[in-house]
């Protein structure tokens, strides 16, 4: 499975979000997300990320691994710079 298709999946179970997905290893199996979505304002963290996690539970027939980052809008202004976006 491809970076774009794991974008493209998390894109259509979270409308309006912004996601950056990265395979760091190069490998396609070890892969990293954060997603950034006004959807995720008031729900716990736990929440945002079932959500994610559930559009992409086909993808790990393929996918190894998967870092998840989930943020509201506000959250991911103050903390992007920490990943270096």
């Amino acid at each position: 499975m491809t970076v774009e298709e794991v974008k493209g999946m998390i894109e259509k179970a979270v409308p309006g979000s912004t996601v950056h997905v990265l395979d760091p290893m190069n490998d396609g199996q070890h892969l990293q997300a954060f997603v950034i979505s006004p959807a995720f304002e008031g729900q716990p963290l736990f929440k945002q990320q079932q959500v994610v996690m559930k559009a992409l539970k086909d993808a790990f027939e393929t996918v190894h691994a998967l870092g998840l980052k989930t943020f509201t809008p506000q959250k991911w202004d103050e903390v992007k710079g920490q990943y270096g976006f």
